[in-house]
């Protein structure tokens, strides 16, 4: 219920602002005033009068257009529709000033100053003088102030049409260029702005070829290669800069004034596009060389974040072309955007829990905390990194199931990531048989830690096996120990070659791993071999006589000297390699 309230504000909302942004259309459906006073041909306003006398005037329809100036009835009737075209001639040819910002309130635009119900919208140039062209708001008997060509304007038309008359290249045309019109626009002027065309496109690449020279050598001076890039965004640039060069063709043509508002307002839209094309294209470009630049260094996600961050750009440029467009069509943005913030707050509002996901995918790719292929675990669960999205992060479990987690709970949950170990820990307890005699026992962790020294793979500087305790049934010993390894496969090959040689000095030193569970001997065990047994016995005593008992630790340069003695893998192995 709350998605379809928020959908209903936001188009609430937009349709006000583009109603409001279109000139005439409050005009065709009043709301503040009776339709009894509603002016019916639309001069309530200064844009209404203006343009309402233009599009009459271009139809043809010159007695029409006469109601739109300020004369009494019996002149408008004998002199009105001459004068009329006569006023339209100079608004096309000789008007200097902007229809676009003519005010579409009934009271005028009050803050360009002026006396009250007098409105300037421009002027008329005629050799070093200009004449303003003036609307004036009259009340009238059956309707409310409306607004007309001022009477002191149109005093003026008739010389300054002849003076412009005197002046006009079509003099010098054929009559058919002149008279045949369509559009509002005689047919000479068609032909002029269709050869302008593949004029503009010559000028624009040109334009394209002299900004192209100075990077050629640029990139030449620096002995780097030319990549090629620009060419790319060449073709968005050749619209640009074409469009830009035929409106400047098209100002010599003198259009008439509505169809030259129609074609400011088409080129306009013409040059919007090239510009926006080409910042998506270099942005594009860009984000993609940034994004390689980071990966190339290791850094993949930032790479995997540029990506994200080109998309939202590209949909950034999307809507500010997408307005820039809207407001040279003559759409007022002011109401527009009031209604898209209105509308914007209602999604924000609506998709928090999206929102949320977003910005947690951009902390989780901004940090680096994981990356794709990265073994993790997350809370209670492990898995493989496959894929980190805008809404959430796939997780390929080790049953092969997948799992997908929203990156707003991913922001916040404690993530440990096994990829990012440097080695990994062998930290095995395991059991002797009590009757292992201390001697035995000495004997038994001295060669144990003798074999953790000479491991190629294990790190000898934190490497330690003590005896850790006094189980019910065994005599319990802790090894602590680093493998020099971040593969686990390649761990759990170290691992058991590690346990198996555990067992071999075990073995050796006439003693056994300790079964878990508890046995009533009725007399002498004689598993236990004596021999092997003394021979150990005799090789403690000998350390103790000549001064080398390896307790608490070997001396400091056996250390060194057992490093890396032992062959792994062993003699024999199917994978060979030397591993020191």
């Amino acid at each position: 219920m709350k998605k379809w309230l928020f959908f209903l504000v936001i188009v609430g909302s937009l349709h006000r602002g583009f109603a409001q942004s279109i000139p005439g259309l409050t005009q065709a459906t009043p709301q503040a005033q009776p339709a009894s006073v509603s002016d019916p041909l639309g001069r309530d306003t200064p844009s209404g009068t203006v343009l309402g006398f233009l599009q009459e005037a271009q139809n043809g329809n010159y007695k029409v257009a006469a109601d739109y100036l300020q004369m009494s009835p019996a002149r408008r009737q004998s002199q009105g529709a001459e004068l009329a075209s006569q006023l339209k001639v100079l608004m096309d040819r000789d008007f200097e000033g902007s229809l676009r910002r003519l005010s579409t309130r009934p009271e005028g635009n009050l803050e360009a100053g002026g006396m009250p119900d007098q409105q300037t919208i421009g002027t008329f140039s005629s050799g070093e003088a200009e004449v303003p062209v003036v609307l004036v708001r009259v009340a009238q008997p059956s309707a409310a102030k409306i607004w007309f060509f001022s009477a002191d304007t149109l005093s003026k038309v008739p010389d300054l049409y002849d003076n412009l008359q005197a002046q006009r290249i079509e003099k010098e045309l054929p009559r058919s260029l002149v008279e045949i019109s369509f559009l509002g626009l005689p047919l000479w002027q068609w032909l002029a702005l269709i050869a302008a065309v593949p004029v503009s496109a010559v000028i624009g690449w040109l334009v394209l070829l002299l900004l192209e020279i100075p990077r050629s050598l640029w990139l030449r001076f620096r002995k780097r290669p030319n990549l090629h890039l620009v060419r790319r965004v060449s073709l968005p640039l050749l619209v640009f800069f074409g469009a830009i060069a035929h409106r400047a063709i098209a100002s010599y043509l003198r259009l008439p004034l509505l169809p030259r508002l129609y074609y400011y307002r088409t080129i306009g839209v013409v040059i919007l596009i090239g510009f926006f094309w080409f910042v998506l294209r270099a942005t594009g470009l860009m984000m993609q060389r940034l994004r390689a630049h980071a990966i190339g260094a290791g850094r993949i996600g930032t790479g995997t974040l540029m990506l994200l961050g080109e998309r939202l750009l590209k949909a950034l440029v999307w809507i500010v072309a997408v307005l820039a467009v809207l407001a040279v069509i003559g759409f007022n943005l002011t109401t527009v955007l009031a209604g898209l913030g209105i509308g914007g707050l209602a999604i924000a509002f609506a998709a928090q829990k999206t929102l949320e996901n977003l910005f947690g995918g951009v902390s989780v790719l901004g940090d680096e905390v994981i990356r794709v292929g990265d073994f993790c675990r997350f809370g209670d669960k492990s898995g493989t990194v496959e894929d980190i999205s805008l809404r959430s992060t796939r997780i390929r479990t080790p049953d092969r199931s997948e799992l997908s987690i929203p990156n707003g709970s991913l922001a916040t949950m404690n993530i440990e990531n096994f990829a990012r170990r440097d080695k990994i820990l062998f930290n095995p307890t395991f059991g002797v048989r009590y009757e292992t005699t201390p001697d035995q026992l000495r004997y038994l962790l001295a060669e144990l830690r003798r074999m953790l020294y000479e491991h190629p793979m294990i790190e000898s500087e934190s490497a330690r096996i003590r005896l850790a305790g006094f189980d019910n049934n065994a005599l319990n010993l802790e090894i602590f120990s680093y493998i020099l390894t971040r593969d686990y496969n390649e761990f759990t090959a170290i691992r058991e070659d590690l346990l198996l040689r555990i067992m071999e000095i075990v073995e050796k030193a006439g003693s056994g791993l300790a079964l878990p569970a508890r046995t009533v001997y009725l007399n002498r065990d004689a598993d236990i071999d004596a021999k092997k047994a003394s021979a150990a016995e005799e090789q403690v005593q000998k350390w103790r006589d000549e001064g080398q008992l390896p307790f608490p630790d070997f001396a400091p340069e056996d250390v060194a000297a057992f490093r890396g003695v032992i062959s792994y893998p062993e003699k024999g192995s199917a994978v060979g390699g030397d591993h020191r």
